[in-house]
């Protein structure tokens, strides 16, 4: 996986390589090559996206899957800046994935497409698991499904129109849930 970081107006957007896959096309003189480059792109504070590039030469199909990549990018809300709200499950194809909040000092414990994305997001504390396919095209799109649904305490209480010490169910009087029902 290879990482890159440009000196743009972007320059905290880290770029990592998940897969080129070399294609032949067989023509009357040989064979004809062609790269694809799936690409994830973060800047590893809540922000996520993923591009394909499909080129003559590696380094152009890599640029082509960066720049898609780049417009392309979803913000994911982050607990402390460090893990996941809650739990989540995506599915794209066959490929299915799980992905788990986790108590600080656990490191992302995923592998191979899934822990690109969730490293470019700047989780630090996850556990992921991918079940079925082992297409990094379908796992990169699956963990996009998971990340697609988590929403913040803040998020839940706007939709509901409530404060969100009401939605976490923490209470201002003081008093506990046994004294209401006692009285």
């Amino acid at each position: 996986m290879a990482e890159r970081s440009d000196n743009g107006p972007e320059s905290d957007i880290v770029e990592k390589l998940v897969h080129i896959n070399r294609v032949a096309a067989t023509v009357k003189g040989g064979r004809r090559f062609s790269f694809a480059a799936l690409m994830v792109v973060g800047d590893q504070k809540g922000r996520v996206g993923f591009g394909h590039g499909k080129a003559r030469e590696v380094p152009e199909a890599i640029r082509k899957a960066t720049e898609e990549a780049k417009k392309t990018m979803i913000r994911v809300p982050l607990r402390e800046s460090r893990t996941l709200h809650h739990d989540g499950n995506g599915r794209w194809g066959a490929g299915k994935v799980m992905v788990r909040a986790a108590p600080p000092g656990t490191g992302v414990i995923a592998g191979g497409p899934m822990r690109a994305v969730l490293e470019t997001l700047g989780v630090q504390d996850v556990v992921g698991k991918s079940t079925g396919s082992s297409n990094p095209y379908n796992m990169v799109r699956a963990t996009f499904e998971a990340l697609k649904v988590q929403s913040s305490p803040r998020q839940i209480a706007a939709k509901r129109g409530k404060k969100v010490s009401d939605v976490l169910g923490r209470r201002d009087d003081g008093a506990s849930s046994t004294d209401s029902l006692e009285g």
